[in-house]
Protein backbone atom coordinates (compact mmCIF):
# COMPACT_ATOMS: atom_id res chain seq x y z
CA UNK A 1 0.00 0.00 0.00
CA UNK A 2 1.52 3.55 -0.86
CA UNK A 3 2.68 6.16 1.61
CA UNK A 4 0.19 9.00 1.30
CA UNK A 5 1.45 12.51 1.41
CA UNK A 6 0.24 14.17 4.69
CA UNK A 7 -0.13 17.37 3.04
CA UNK A 8 -2.40 15.80 0.06
CA UNK A 9 -4.72 14.32 2.99
CA UNK A 10 -5.52 18.62 3.77
CA UNK A 11 -7.45 18.30 0.12
CA UNK A 12 -5.24 21.01 -1.03
CA UNK A 13 -5.98 20.91 -4.94
CA UNK A 14 -2.36 21.98 -5.99
CA UNK A 15 -0.69 19.20 -3.99
CA UNK A 16 -3.43 16.81 -5.02
CA UNK A 17 -3.05 17.35 -9.18
CA UNK A 18 0.91 16.98 -8.38
CA UNK A 19 0.40 13.68 -6.63
CA UNK A 20 -1.76 11.41 -8.16
CA UNK A 21 -3.72 9.01 -6.09
CA UNK A 22 -1.73 10.98 -3.24
CA UNK A 23 1.07 8.59 -3.70
CA UNK A 24 4.49 10.38 -3.17
CA UNK A 25 5.76 11.37 -6.51
CA UNK A 26 9.16 9.17 -7.34
CA UNK A 27 12.55 10.33 -7.01
CA UNK A 28 11.11 11.33 -2.80
CA UNK A 29 12.65 9.06 0.07
CA UNK A 30 10.87 8.99 3.40
CA UNK A 31 12.90 8.43 6.16
CA UNK A 32 11.98 4.88 5.80
CA UNK A 33 14.08 4.36 2.85
CA UNK A 34 16.51 6.17 4.02
CA UNK A 35 17.31 4.11 6.47
CA UNK A 36 17.45 1.16 4.48
CA UNK A 37 19.66 2.86 2.03
CA UNK A 38 22.06 3.47 4.70
CA UNK A 39 22.15 -0.01 5.98
CA UNK A 40 23.00 -1.72 3.28
CA UNK A 41 26.13 1.05 2.15
CA UNK A 42 27.15 -0.09 5.76
CA UNK A 43 27.35 -3.72 4.74
CA UNK A 44 29.18 -2.83 1.34
CA UNK A 45 31.80 -0.85 3.18
CA UNK A 46 31.72 -3.74 6.00
CA UNK A 47 32.54 -6.23 3.05
CA UNK A 48 34.96 -4.24 1.55
CA UNK A 49 36.56 -3.92 4.93
CA UNK A 50 37.25 -7.23 5.38
CA UNK A 51 40.54 -7.32 3.35
CA UNK A 52 43.36 -4.79 4.69
CA UNK A 53 46.49 -3.79 3.44
CA UNK A 54 49.92 -4.96 5.36
CA UNK A 55 53.54 -4.59 4.44
CA UNK A 56 54.28 -7.38 2.55
CA UNK A 57 50.76 -8.32 1.45
CA UNK A 58 46.79 -8.60 1.81
CA UNK A 59 45.74 -10.18 5.07
CA UNK A 60 42.35 -9.40 6.98
CA UNK A 61 42.30 -6.80 9.13
CA UNK A 62 42.59 -7.84 12.97
CA UNK A 63 39.82 -6.39 15.49
CA UNK A 64 42.11 -4.56 17.87
CA UNK A 65 45.33 -3.15 15.91
CA UNK A 66 46.90 -1.72 19.28
CA UNK A 67 46.19 -4.97 20.89
CA UNK A 68 48.35 -6.89 17.95
CA UNK A 69 51.44 -4.49 18.09
CA UNK A 70 51.54 -4.67 22.29
CA UNK A 71 51.67 -8.30 21.69
CA UNK A 72 54.50 -8.24 18.72
CA UNK A 73 56.32 -5.86 21.40
CA UNK A 74 56.27 -8.07 23.82
CA UNK A 75 57.26 -11.34 21.61
CA UNK A 76 60.26 -9.35 20.49
CA UNK A 77 61.34 -8.37 24.06
CA UNK A 78 60.95 -12.54 24.94
CA UNK A 79 63.08 -13.00 22.15
CA UNK A 80 65.92 -10.32 23.14
CA UNK A 81 65.79 -11.30 26.71
CA UNK A 82 64.72 -8.02 27.82
CA UNK A 83 61.70 -7.69 30.38
CA UNK A 84 58.44 -6.33 28.54
CA UNK A 85 57.78 -2.43 29.46
CA UNK A 86 54.43 -0.38 29.95
CA UNK A 87 54.17 1.53 26.22
CA UNK A 88 54.67 4.94 26.04
CA UNK A 89 52.79 7.90 24.75
CA UNK A 90 54.85 8.11 21.48
CA UNK A 91 53.76 4.44 20.57
CA UNK A 92 50.28 5.60 20.44
CA UNK A 93 50.78 8.55 18.03
CA UNK A 94 50.18 6.61 14.97
CA UNK A 95 47.90 4.16 16.88
CA UNK A 96 45.78 3.96 13.52
CA UNK A 97 47.87 2.67 10.92
CA UNK A 98 47.87 -0.85 10.30
CA UNK A 99 51.51 -1.49 10.29
CA UNK A 100 54.38 0.31 12.43
CA UNK A 101 57.77 -1.12 13.24
CA UNK A 102 58.51 -0.55 16.37
CA UNK A 103 62.27 0.27 15.81
CA UNK A 104 64.80 -0.28 13.62
CA UNK A 105 66.01 -3.49 15.53
CA UNK A 106 62.73 -4.67 14.56
CA UNK A 107 63.49 -4.69 10.65
CA UNK A 108 67.23 -6.41 11.06
CA UNK A 109 66.63 -9.03 13.88
CA UNK A 110 62.68 -9.86 13.44
CA UNK A 111 62.01 -13.16 10.67
CA UNK A 112 60.75 -12.29 7.71
CA UNK A 113 57.12 -12.71 7.06
CA UNK A 114 55.74 -16.08 6.65
CA UNK A 115 54.32 -15.50 2.84
CA UNK A 116 58.65 -14.86 2.24
CA UNK A 117 61.54 -17.32 2.20
CA UNK A 118 62.72 -17.21 5.48
CA UNK A 119 66.07 -15.52 6.70
CA UNK A 120 68.96 -17.92 6.53
CA UNK A 121 71.20 -17.84 9.69
CA UNK A 122 74.05 -16.67 8.14
CA UNK A 123 72.32 -13.61 7.31
CA UNK A 124 70.35 -13.31 10.91
CA UNK A 125 74.24 -13.58 12.58
CA UNK A 126 75.54 -11.22 10.15
CA UNK A 127 72.01 -8.55 10.50
CA UNK A 128 72.48 -8.65 14.32
CA UNK A 129 76.39 -8.72 14.21
CA UNK A 130 75.65 -5.40 12.30
CA UNK A 131 73.21 -4.33 14.86
CA UNK A 132 75.48 -4.81 17.41
CA UNK A 133 78.18 -2.61 16.45
CA UNK A 134 75.81 -0.02 15.44
CA UNK A 135 74.80 0.26 18.87
CA UNK A 136 78.57 -0.10 20.22
CA UNK A 137 79.03 2.84 17.70
CA UNK A 138 76.35 5.16 18.73
CA UNK A 139 77.43 4.81 22.87
CA UNK A 140 80.84 5.83 21.94
CA UNK A 141 79.42 8.62 20.27
CA UNK A 142 77.48 9.55 23.11
CA UNK A 143 79.95 9.09 25.41
CA UNK A 144 82.32 11.27 24.12
CA UNK A 145 79.93 13.85 23.50
CA UNK A 146 78.92 13.89 27.00
CA UNK A 147 82.52 14.05 27.98
CA UNK A 148 82.76 17.08 25.53
CA UNK A 149 80.34 18.69 27.35
CA UNK A 150 80.83 17.80 30.49
CA UNK A 151 84.63 19.37 30.11
CA UNK A 152 82.72 22.63 28.40
CA UNK A 153 80.83 22.93 31.59
CA UNK A 154 83.74 22.54 33.61
CA UNK A 155 85.77 25.30 32.02
CA UNK A 156 83.23 27.84 32.05
CA UNK A 157 82.74 27.10 35.63
CA UNK A 158 86.39 27.41 36.43
CA UNK A 159 86.22 30.71 34.21
CA UNK A 160 83.34 31.91 35.76
CA UNK A 161 84.60 31.24 39.42
CA UNK A 162 87.94 32.81 38.17
CA UNK A 163 86.37 36.01 36.90
CA UNK A 164 84.64 36.71 40.15
CA UNK A 165 87.36 35.87 42.30
CA UNK A 166 89.14 38.32 40.08
CA UNK A 167 86.44 41.12 40.66
CA UNK A 168 86.52 40.94 44.19
CA UNK A 169 90.11 41.38 44.43
CA UNK A 170 90.11 44.18 41.51
CA UNK A 171 86.83 46.09 43.78
CA UNK A 172 87.79 44.81 47.74
CA UNK A 173 91.97 45.40 47.60
CA UNK A 174 93.07 46.98 44.19
CA UNK A 175 90.58 50.18 43.20
CA UNK A 176 90.63 51.54 46.80
CA UNK A 177 94.59 51.31 46.61
CA UNK A 178 94.77 52.26 43.15
CA UNK A 179 97.97 54.55 43.60
CA UNK A 180 99.92 52.35 45.66
CA UNK A 181 99.25 49.17 43.89
CA UNK A 182 98.55 49.04 39.87
CA UNK A 183 102.08 48.76 39.51
CA UNK A 184 102.76 45.79 41.62
CA UNK A 185 103.87 42.66 39.93
CA UNK A 186 100.33 41.39 41.34
CA UNK A 187 98.59 43.69 39.71
CA UNK A 188 100.32 43.19 36.40
CA UNK A 189 99.69 39.67 36.67
CA UNK A 190 95.77 40.14 37.14
CA UNK A 191 96.23 42.43 33.80
CA UNK A 192 97.46 40.03 31.72
CA UNK A 193 95.33 37.86 32.29
CA UNK A 194 92.26 39.76 31.52
CA UNK A 195 90.59 42.58 33.43
CA UNK A 196 86.70 41.48 34.38
CA UNK A 197 84.81 43.05 32.24
CA UNK A 198 82.13 44.14 35.37
CA UNK A 199 85.44 46.78 36.46
CA UNK A 200 87.02 46.85 32.73
CA UNK A 201 85.96 50.56 32.17
CA UNK A 202 86.46 51.56 35.86
CA UNK A 203 90.35 50.14 35.24
CA UNK A 204 90.76 51.97 32.02
CA UNK A 205 89.64 55.20 33.44
CA UNK A 206 92.37 55.34 36.03
CA UNK A 207 94.82 53.90 33.54
CA UNK A 208 94.22 56.53 31.00
CA UNK A 209 94.17 59.16 33.09
CA UNK A 210 92.34 62.80 32.42
CA UNK A 211 95.49 64.89 31.61
CA UNK A 212 92.86 67.22 29.72
CA UNK A 213 91.10 68.18 32.55
CA UNK A 214 87.93 67.44 30.52
CA UNK A 215 84.67 67.68 33.42
CA UNK A 216 81.17 66.61 32.31
CA UNK A 217 80.35 70.32 32.00
CA UNK A 218 83.11 70.77 29.20
CA UNK A 219 81.20 67.26 27.26
CA UNK A 220 78.06 68.71 27.54
CA UNK A 221 79.27 72.21 26.54
CA UNK A 222 80.92 70.43 23.34
CA UNK A 223 78.02 68.37 22.86
CA UNK A 224 75.44 71.29 22.36
CA UNK A 225 77.64 72.50 19.56
CA UNK A 226 78.00 69.42 17.85
CA UNK A 227 74.03 69.46 17.99
CA UNK A 228 73.65 72.98 17.19
CA UNK A 229 75.70 72.43 13.91
CA UNK A 230 74.05 69.32 13.10
CA UNK A 231 70.36 71.55 13.07
CA UNK A 232 72.50 74.39 10.94
CA UNK A 233 73.98 71.85 8.44
CA UNK A 234 70.26 69.90 8.07
CA UNK A 235 68.43 73.12 7.62
CA UNK A 236 71.01 74.31 4.71
CA UNK A 237 72.73 77.20 6.55
CA UNK A 238 75.83 77.88 5.08
CA UNK A 239 76.95 80.29 7.49
CA UNK A 240 80.44 78.98 8.93
CA UNK A 241 81.02 79.30 12.94
CA UNK A 242 82.99 82.06 14.13
CA UNK A 243 84.75 80.28 17.05
CA UNK A 244 86.09 77.55 14.59
CA UNK A 245 87.90 80.19 12.34
CA UNK A 246 90.33 78.35 10.20
CA UNK A 247 88.30 75.69 9.18
CA UNK A 248 86.15 75.68 6.53
CA UNK A 249 82.29 74.78 6.65
CA UNK A 250 82.87 72.33 3.33
CA UNK A 251 85.55 70.51 5.90
CA UNK A 252 83.30 70.22 9.03
CA UNK A 253 80.39 69.11 6.69
CA UNK A 254 82.53 66.59 5.48
CA UNK A 255 83.65 65.34 9.03
CA UNK A 256 80.07 65.13 10.15
CA UNK A 257 79.01 63.06 6.46
CA UNK A 258 82.20 61.01 7.47
CA UNK A 259 80.81 60.17 11.07
CA UNK A 260 77.51 59.34 9.73
CA UNK A 261 79.16 56.87 7.59
CA UNK A 262 81.24 55.52 9.76
CA UNK A 263 78.95 54.69 12.71
CA UNK A 264 76.71 52.36 9.90
CA UNK A 265 79.79 50.37 9.27
CA UNK A 266 80.82 50.34 13.28
CA UNK A 267 80.42 46.85 14.52
CA UNK A 268 77.63 46.32 12.02
CA UNK A 269 77.53 42.09 13.28
CA UNK A 270 76.24 43.44 16.77
CA UNK A 271 73.46 45.86 15.09
CA UNK A 272 73.57 48.23 18.31
CA UNK A 273 75.24 51.42 16.59
CA UNK A 274 73.75 51.66 14.22
CA UNK A 275 70.49 53.60 13.15
CA UNK A 276 67.94 53.08 15.77
CA UNK A 277 70.12 50.69 17.67
CA UNK A 278 70.87 51.47 21.65
CA UNK A 279 73.81 52.69 21.08
CA UNK A 280 73.58 55.26 17.56
CA UNK A 281 72.98 58.39 19.61
CA UNK A 282 75.58 57.65 22.45
CA UNK A 283 78.13 56.78 19.63
CA UNK A 284 77.69 59.81 17.43
CA UNK A 285 77.37 62.18 20.35
CA UNK A 286 80.93 61.93 21.49
CA UNK A 287 82.30 61.86 17.77
CA UNK A 288 80.37 64.83 17.12
CA UNK A 289 81.43 66.01 20.80
CA UNK A 290 85.33 65.57 20.31
CA UNK A 291 84.73 67.04 16.78
CA UNK A 292 84.24 70.45 18.40
CA UNK A 293 86.24 69.90 21.24
CA UNK A 294 89.09 69.23 18.90
CA UNK A 295 88.50 71.06 15.68
CA UNK A 296 92.24 70.93 14.42
CA UNK A 297 92.05 67.12 14.84
CA UNK A 298 88.17 66.86 13.76
CA UNK A 299 87.00 63.37 12.83
CA UNK A 300 89.28 60.46 11.39
CA UNK A 301 88.16 57.17 9.85
CA UNK A 302 88.99 54.46 13.00
CA UNK A 303 87.78 57.09 15.29
CA UNK A 304 84.41 55.27 15.96
CA UNK A 305 85.44 51.68 16.82
CA UNK A 306 87.62 53.45 19.50
CA UNK A 307 84.89 55.20 20.89
CA UNK A 308 82.20 52.63 20.45
CA UNK A 309 84.86 50.62 22.77
CA UNK A 310 84.63 52.45 25.20
CA UNK A 311 80.90 53.14 25.06
CA UNK A 312 80.14 49.22 25.25
CA UNK A 313 82.29 50.09 28.86
CA UNK A 314 81.89 53.34 30.16
CA UNK A 315 78.98 55.93 30.16
CA UNK A 316 78.77 58.17 27.61
CA UNK A 317 80.62 61.21 29.61
CA UNK A 318 83.03 59.05 30.98
CA UNK A 319 83.83 57.53 27.81
CA UNK A 320 84.35 60.68 26.05
CA UNK A 321 86.68 61.56 29.11
CA UNK A 322 88.19 58.65 28.47
CA UNK A 323 88.33 58.98 24.29
CA UNK A 324 90.13 62.69 24.09
CA UNK A 325 92.66 61.48 26.43
CA UNK A 326 93.06 58.53 24.83
CA UNK A 327 93.66 60.32 21.18
CA UNK A 328 95.87 62.94 22.97
CA UNK A 329 97.95 60.31 23.25
CA UNK A 330 101.58 60.54 21.49
CA UNK A 331 101.26 57.65 18.88
CA UNK A 332 97.68 57.99 18.20
CA UNK A 333 97.86 61.57 17.71
CA UNK A 334 100.86 61.35 15.00
CA UNK A 335 98.52 58.90 13.39
CA UNK A 336 94.94 60.79 13.55
CA UNK A 337 96.79 63.85 12.43
CA UNK A 338 99.03 62.01 9.81
CA UNK A 339 101.97 63.34 10.58
CA UNK A 340 104.21 61.21 8.16
CA UNK A 341 107.21 62.10 9.40
CA UNK A 342 106.28 60.65 12.99
CA UNK A 343 104.35 57.92 11.27
CA UNK A 344 107.45 56.80 9.32
CA UNK A 345 109.66 57.04 12.88
CA UNK A 346 107.21 54.89 14.40
CA UNK A 347 107.35 52.13 11.84
CA UNK A 348 110.99 52.47 11.74
CA UNK A 349 110.99 51.43 15.41
CA UNK A 350 108.97 48.80 15.21
CA UNK A 351 111.17 47.07 12.01
CA UNK A 352 114.02 47.55 14.67
CA UNK A 353 111.95 44.86 16.71
CA UNK A 354 111.02 43.10 14.03
CA UNK A 355 114.51 41.76 13.00
CA UNK A 356 115.01 41.40 16.17
CA UNK A 357 112.48 38.80 17.09
CA UNK A 358 111.34 37.42 13.85
CA UNK A 359 114.63 37.46 11.40
CA UNK A 360 113.56 35.29 8.65
CA UNK A 361 109.91 36.96 8.41
CA UNK A 362 111.41 40.27 8.15
CA UNK A 363 114.06 39.13 5.60
CA UNK A 364 110.93 37.39 3.58
CA UNK A 365 109.05 41.09 4.02
CA UNK A 366 111.94 43.22 2.77
CA UNK A 367 111.89 40.47 -0.47
CA UNK A 368 108.72 41.31 -1.38
CA UNK A 369 108.91 44.87 -0.86
CA UNK A 370 105.55 44.93 2.08
CA UNK A 371 106.34 47.99 4.50
CA UNK A 372 104.69 48.32 7.67
CA UNK A 373 102.37 50.47 7.02
CA UNK A 374 100.01 48.09 4.66
CA UNK A 375 98.84 46.09 8.21
CA UNK A 376 99.79 48.68 10.80
CA UNK A 377 97.58 51.65 10.21
CA UNK A 378 94.51 49.92 10.49
CA UNK A 379 95.76 47.83 13.38
CA UNK A 380 96.90 51.34 15.64
CA UNK A 381 93.81 53.42 14.06
CA UNK A 382 91.48 51.07 15.50
CA UNK A 383 93.81 50.04 17.84
CA UNK A 384 92.74 46.41 16.92
CA UNK A 385 89.27 46.48 17.63
CA UNK A 386 88.21 46.01 14.03
CA UNK A 387 90.74 43.53 13.19
CA UNK A 388 90.36 40.72 15.95
CA UNK A 389 87.54 39.81 17.64
CA UNK A 390 85.71 42.22 20.27
CA UNK A 391 86.58 40.02 23.22
CA UNK A 392 90.17 39.54 22.25
CA UNK A 393 90.39 42.95 21.12
CA UNK A 394 89.15 44.10 24.86
CA UNK A 395 91.98 42.16 26.07
CA UNK A 396 94.97 43.87 23.87
CA UNK A 397 93.34 47.04 25.40
CA UNK A 398 93.65 46.09 29.18
CA UNK A 399 97.45 45.64 28.57
CA UNK A 400 97.88 48.76 26.44
CA UNK A 401 96.06 50.92 29.09
CA UNK A 402 98.69 49.22 31.34
CA UNK A 403 102.23 49.60 29.51
CA UNK A 404 101.24 52.30 26.86
CA UNK A 405 102.21 52.15 23.17
CA UNK A 406 104.70 49.85 23.02
CA UNK A 407 102.58 47.22 23.82
CA UNK A 408 100.67 48.08 20.49
CA UNK A 409 103.73 47.04 18.13
CA UNK A 410 104.51 44.56 20.29
CA UNK A 411 100.44 42.98 19.69
CA UNK A 412 101.54 43.03 16.06
CA UNK A 413 104.82 41.22 16.34
CA UNK A 414 102.83 38.79 18.35
CA UNK A 415 100.19 38.36 15.58
CA UNK A 416 103.04 38.11 13.16
CA UNK A 417 104.92 35.54 15.15
CA UNK A 418 101.54 33.46 15.40
CA UNK A 419 101.09 33.03 11.49
CA UNK A 420 104.96 33.05 10.70
CA UNK A 421 105.02 29.44 8.90
CA UNK A 422 102.17 30.52 6.70
CA UNK A 423 103.61 34.24 5.97
CA UNK A 424 106.55 33.08 4.84
CA UNK A 425 105.09 30.38 1.94
CA UNK A 426 103.16 33.69 0.65
CA UNK A 427 103.73 36.69 -2.03
CA UNK A 428 102.96 40.36 -1.54
CA UNK A 429 99.34 39.94 -2.47
CA UNK A 430 98.41 37.21 -0.26
CA UNK A 431 100.23 38.88 2.52
CA UNK A 432 98.92 41.95 2.33
CA UNK A 433 95.25 40.47 2.38
CA UNK A 434 96.00 38.45 5.35
CA UNK A 435 97.08 41.07 7.46
CA UNK A 436 94.45 43.22 6.79
CA UNK A 437 91.64 40.69 7.15
CA UNK A 438 92.88 38.24 9.97
CA UNK A 439 90.91 35.01 11.35
CA UNK A 440 87.92 35.62 13.03
CA UNK A 441 88.27 32.92 15.50
CA UNK A 442 91.79 33.60 16.92
CA UNK A 443 91.87 32.37 20.60
CA UNK A 444 93.11 34.60 23.07
CA UNK A 445 95.26 32.32 25.00
CA UNK A 446 97.16 31.59 21.71
CA UNK A 447 97.47 35.77 21.04
CA UNK A 448 98.60 36.23 24.34
CA UNK A 449 101.16 33.14 24.19
CA UNK A 450 102.83 34.64 21.42
CA UNK A 451 103.11 38.09 22.34
CA UNK A 452 104.68 36.73 25.43
CA UNK A 453 107.65 35.69 23.95
CA UNK A 454 108.47 38.80 22.08
CA UNK A 455 110.99 40.89 23.49
CA UNK A 456 110.84 44.71 22.90
CA UNK A 457 114.44 45.47 23.73
CA UNK A 458 116.77 45.80 21.45
CA UNK A 459 121.16 46.03 22.73
CA UNK A 460 119.66 46.92 25.76
CA UNK A 461 117.08 49.41 24.65
CA UNK A 462 113.54 49.59 25.36
CA UNK A 463 110.78 50.46 22.67
CA UNK A 464 110.66 54.28 23.95
CA UNK A 465 114.53 54.44 24.01
CA UNK A 466 114.65 53.30 20.30
CA UNK A 467 111.88 55.58 18.87
CA UNK A 468 113.70 58.83 21.16
CA UNK A 469 116.87 57.53 18.94
CA UNK A 470 115.36 57.71 15.70
CA UNK A 471 113.05 60.77 16.38
CA UNK A 472 116.85 62.54 16.97
CA UNK A 473 118.12 61.16 13.99
CA UNK A 474 114.97 62.59 11.77
CA UNK A 475 115.28 65.46 13.29
CA UNK A 476 119.20 65.60 12.87
CA UNK A 477 118.63 64.24 9.30
CA UNK A 478 116.31 67.50 8.38
CA UNK A 479 118.52 70.03 9.55
CA UNK A 480 121.33 68.38 7.45
CA UNK A 481 123.49 67.73 10.59
CA UNK A 482 127.05 67.36 9.14
CA UNK A 483 127.71 64.44 11.52
CA UNK A 484 125.30 62.34 9.69
CA UNK A 485 126.48 63.31 6.59
CA UNK A 486 129.50 61.54 6.90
Amino acid sequence: MPVSCGTCSTGSGRIASFHSSCPLPSGTVLPAARNLLARKQNARLDKQNDLGWKLFGKVPLRENAQKDSKKIQKEYEDKAGRPSKPPSPKQNVRKNLDFEPLSTTALILEDRPANLPAKPAEEAQKHRQQYEEMVVQAKKRELKEAQRRRRQLEERCRLEESIGNAVLTWNNEILPNWETMWCSRKVRDLWWQGIPPSVRGKVWSLAIGNELNITHELFDICLARAKERWRSFSAGGSEAENEDAGFSAADREASLELIKLDISRTFPNLCIFQQGGPYHDMLHSILGAYTCYRPDVGYVQGMSFIAAVLILNLDTADAFIAFSNLLNKPCQMAFFRVDHGLMLTYFAAFEVFFEENLPKLFAHFKKNNLTPDIYLIDWIFTLYSKSLPLDLACRIWDVFCRDGEGFLFRTALGILKLFEDILTKMDFIHIAQFLTRLPEDLPAEEVFASIATIQMQSRNRKWAQVLTALQKDSRDTEKGSPSLRH
